[in-house]
């Protein structure tokens, strides 16, 4: 998108970055909706650019855990 004198205009997403999920079950549904919003707001289309993002958002405890052996996982698949 333009402004009227051709510069190129930023949109601000309408939709927040999900908060980071640390493995707490209780709070999975809400988070995961936030991230499929963020996702999709974002037009975060290919597979491999959804794994990253989410990903991104896991931290601490099982989702932690989980998240880091996943990359080590892609890393072994891709030779880094």
């Amino acid at each position: 998108m333009t402004n009227n004198n051709g510069q190129a205009v930023i949109l601000k997403s309408m939709v927040p970055d999900p908060e980071w999920f640390n493995g707490d079950k209780t709070k999975f549904e809400d988070w995961w909706r936030r991230i499929q919003l963020f996702l999709k707001s974002n037009r975060i289309m290919e597979t491999d650019n959804k794994i990253t993002a989410i990903l991104a958002c896991l931290s601490e405890g099982v989702a932690g855990i989980y998240a880091q052996r996943k990359l080590n996982k892609l890393d072994k698949k891709l030779g880094i």
